[in-house]
């Protein structure tokens, strides 16, 4: 007894420190839509070149999730680069690893790393490996690879952060095909179960899947109904809208007793014509010519502006 005490002593000693702890400078947050529109396609350009000096990797979900990863990075997230195990900090955990490639060009962008170290790409030696892995590089939040796992990655870490009083939040970045997986639907009713309001997941919704499109492979519609009927409060958002993201994520953090499911619908290899909704890309990088063709488009795309801007 007297341990379990003296336990629940210093538990509680930590939860006052953390409260009276400065908190870190952190990344400021960028309000401009505009500018989180150019950063995303910044991080656009940056997955084609990778992929394309790496010869290998999965092209369609990351170009199609950069609109996500910018607005966690620069616009939701509380997070330091030039501290990244700030204990306070946010955690960001991607559940489908193939698609690194995004979460590495965001985090370069914000700081992490040098963004010359992103055509090291899946070379041998480099930190960025062809799924994330935990140590390697600063700012990696979980080792991933195995489809299914991340989201009771982050059902752990927010657990964990209930329990000790934490005031960050748990942000999982998952893919619709994932949902395949039985271990997700275990996460799902864990989370429910222990009302983790502290945590938010993000469906990469862009309906394909390395067989062909999810409805074809393994029907999951509907999706929002069968969340909600797990007692998650679920948004609907379009992923490339980087306002609508953020405005879900701030929605988020005032539901306080249910986990948070934001539905993203995106066009994998979003922007880049060739690429868009072609399931082959899923798993393909651009070849010399292609990925002339995808800079350029990309390029024009800054001159002439984005959609809704």
């Amino acid at each position: 007894m007297r341990v379990k005490k003296r336990s629940e002593d210093m538990d509680e000693k930590q939860t006052l420190l953390d409260k009276l702890a400065p908190p870190a400078p952190g990344m400021q947050k960028i309000t401009d839509v505009r500018s989180l529109e150019r950063i995303a396609n910044t991080i656009r350009r940056s997955v084609v070149q990778m992929l394309h000096a790496a010869k290998s990797g999965h092209s369609a979900g990351s170009i199609g999730l950069a609109d996500i990863f910018t607005a966690l990075y620069f616009g939701v997230a509380n997070h330091d680069p030039k501290n990244p195990e700030w204990a306070n900090r946010d955690r960001i955990v991607l559940s489908n690893g193939h698609v690194c490639p995004v979460m590495y060009a965001a985090m370069a962008e914000a700081g992490y790393f040098p963004k010359e170290e992103l055509l090291t790409l899946r070379k041998l030696g480099s930190r960025l490996q062809g799924h994330p892995h935990r140590g390697t590089l600063p700012g990696i939040e979980n080792s991933s690879g195995p489809l299914g796992q991340g989201l009771s990655i982050a059902v752990g870490m927010a657990l964990f952060a209930k329990r000790k009083r934490k005031s960050w939040k748990v942000y999982c970045v998952c893919s619709d095909g994932e949902h395949n997986e039985g271990q997700i639907w275990e996460a799902v009713m864990a989370a429910a179960k222990f009302k983790l309001g502290n945590l938010t997941a993000i469906m990469d919704r862009n309906n394909i899947q390395i067989d062909g499109f999810t409805e074809d492979v393994m029907p999951l519609e509907p999706l929002a109904e069968k969340y909600r009927a797990f007692g998650w409060h679920v948004i609907e958002v379009d992923g490339h809208n980087i306002a609508q993201i953020i405005k879900a994520c701030s929605e988020a953090k005032r539901v306080i007793e249910r986990p948070t499911m934001i539905i993203a619908h995106t066009v994998p290899g979003k922007s880049i014509s060739f690429m868009e909704f072609i399931t082959e890309w899923h798993g393909k990088p651009p070849s010399d010519k292609e990925r002339d063709q995808a800079l350029a488009e990309l390029k024009e795309l800054d001159e002439e502006g984005y959609e809704g801007a």
